[in-house]
């Protein structure tokens, strides 16, 4: 019979400390949940990595708490631009222009500085036990907990720790992966890259140096890229990535003379600082389990992505946003260990569109032979070439669906978002309405037009009901749409009505009270088969009804 415990050490155990991870125990001791870190390395990884955050991740950020940290480490990406070796324009992606969560499509950061303020936040909050030179030895699960064998990296010793919950977020080569037998599926991009990043001397920018502002460099003698690197302690950082030739060896692409002959039209040394280079794989591998009984994957122990979309990092911030409400309402009791099943029903698929539009623009840029370059300049420069994938969306997981089984739109968009004025104060949406479940109406379809059972099913789940209405006509106790954010997007689709996660996705959405009569029934439904958010989970927010 296996042994039950009354009481564990932590009630999760996260494996690694990256920024993921670092997001994922902020996130659960916000909700009250003690983690316990352990991290194979004595101290935080002090190069840079990742450069991007996208909107959405911008705003989970915000929405988890952590607004003051990412306003200071990042900055609005210019527009990102790829040219071909004769500086042709290929492609023009406006990363400035206004996205549905009310900001830039993206920023760019600097992953170090990024880091070292999580994790001051996380060394201030009480529920947060790091452990450095720790590593994971073993894993072992029983009915109610799980047990993690720990390793003193300095003095050998062992010891078992355990917790209700374990996540492996410890990187592309994960001990938690390899231990659980998870195998990856391939989706069959690789190439090496060169990843070189510069600190600018003092008062230079990209423009004083002639460089482009963020782009990709597709000359097939020297596929470049050239983007920011975020700002650290006020200078500012530059990123160069080369493409390893054929012709070339590992070995010879890390060698410092090959280095500075790379960078020798781009910067010189006196222009500023070499900070590091080193040679990466870019892989597209995907794992084909996320979850193993109490034990579950996360980052990059999950999936690898080529980084031409700026989507490694985001991609892996989603996962722990994804699972950390799903994870409260079931460490809450609030919900049966099923809901965690919907994890890898909505992430696997969502990353995995993710990692095929980023192995998309990589082949266009990945191309080192001239005669294949000049077809692929002349089908992007005669308009004949194809158009980058939309950014993906849900399209399983617990989200509305018909009679049949299928998803209706608009579930698993992501919600819109912006600046709104409610009860006499101007913020985020975030912010100013509650988290968790929320239900947005415009004037035309009242709360008190619902069928009695859509209304106890609201108070049921403890969901917000707020009224939108225009930033000149909205009373006091409705939201103001005072960045015309919400209200188009409910027109655009024909929708008074928006039923949003806690994860700020849609479940679903309706144009009448009969059809969101059907997608609450839906809701009910398919929350009852999880027994997701019985009246007293302590942590539902409390139904504040403005129609």
């Amino acid at each position: 019979m296996k042994p039950r415990v009354s009481q564990t050490d932590f009630d999760v155990i996260q494996i690694g400390y990256g920024p993921v991870s670092k997001f994922s125990a902020l996130l659960l001791d916000r909700l009250g949940w003690r983690v316990g870190v352990f991290e194979r390395f004595g101290e935080i990884f002090p190069l840079p990595r990742a450069v991007c955050i996208d909107h959405e991740i911008f705003r989970v950020m915000h929405a988890g708490g952590l607004g003051p940290i990412v306003d200071k480490v990042t900055e609005p990406a210019p527009v990102y631009r790829w040219f071909n070796a004769e500086w042709q324009e290929l492609i023009s992606i406006d990363w400035t222009a206004g996205s549905v969560s009310g900001g830039t499509e993206v920023n760019f950061v600097h992953q170090p500085s990024l880091e070292r303020e999580l994790d001051a936040e996380a060394k201030r909050r009480t529920n947060i036990a790091l452990h450095f030179e720790q590593e994971c030895v073993a894993i072992t699960q029983h009915d109610d907990h799980v047990v993690v064998r720990i390793r003193d990296t300095a003095t050998g010793a062992e010891r078992d720790h355990t917790a209700r919950y374990v996540i492996g977020i410890d990187g592309a080569n994960s001990f938690v992966r390899e231990t659980l037998g998870i195998t990856r599926s391939d989706l069959g991009f690789e190439a090496d890259w060169l990843v070189v990043d510069f600190v600018l001397s003092d008062g230079l920018t990209a423009r004083d140096l002639g460089l482009i502002e963020c782009g990709q460099y597709c000359n097939p003698e020297r596929p470049t890229t050239i983007v920011p690197g975020g700002i650290e302690n006020g200078q500012i950082c530059r990123r160069w990535e080369f493409m390893r030739l054929p012709h070339e060896t590992r070995e010879e692409m890390v060698e410092p003379a090959k280095v500075q002959e790379l960078l020798g039209d781009w910067i010189k040394p006196e222009q500023g600082r070499l900070v590091r280079h080193a040679l990466y794989t870019f892989r597209s591998l995907v794992a084909d389990r996320w979850r193993d009984g109490r034990i579950l994957l996360a980052g990059d122990a999950a999936h690898v992505m080529p980084p031409f979309m700026g989507q490694g990092m985001c991609a892996g911030l989603r996962d722990v946003w994804n699972l950390g409400w799903k994870l409260d309402s079931v460490l809450s009791g609030a919900a049966d260990p099923a809901l965690l099943d919907t994890y890898q029903a909505e992430r696997l698929p969502h990353v995995t569109d993710v990692i095929k539009a980023s192995m998309f623009l990589g082949s266009i840029i990945c191309i080192p032979d001239k005669d294949a370059a000049a077809e692929r300049d002349r089908m992007f420069l005669s308009g004949e070439a194809p158009s980058p994938p939309p950014f993906p969306i849900l399209t399983d997981g617990f989200l509305a669906r018909d009679a049949q089984g299928a998803v209706l739109a608009p579930a698993g968009e992501l919600s819109p978002h912006g600046t709104v004025r409610r009860n006499r104060r101007t913020g985020r949406f975030d912010t100013l309405v509650a988290p968790g479940l929320v239900l947005i109406l415009t004037r035309d379809l009242p709360l008190a037009d619902l069928d009695p059972a859509s209304r106890r099913t609201l108070e049921r789940l403890g969901a917000t009901v707020v009224t939108v209405a225009g930033r000149t006509c909205a009373t006091d106790d409705e939201v103001a749409d005072t960045q015309s954010q919400i209200l188009p997007f409910m027109r655009e689709r024909g929708l008074n009505a928006m039923l949003v996660r806690p994860d700020l996705y849609l479940f679903g959405g309706a144009a009448d009270a009969a059809g969101l009569d059907r997608v609450l029934a839906e809701l009910d439904r398919q929350a009852r088969q999880v027994g997701l958010l019985a009246t007293d989970h302590v942590h539902a927010p409390q139904m504040a009804a403005s129609a």
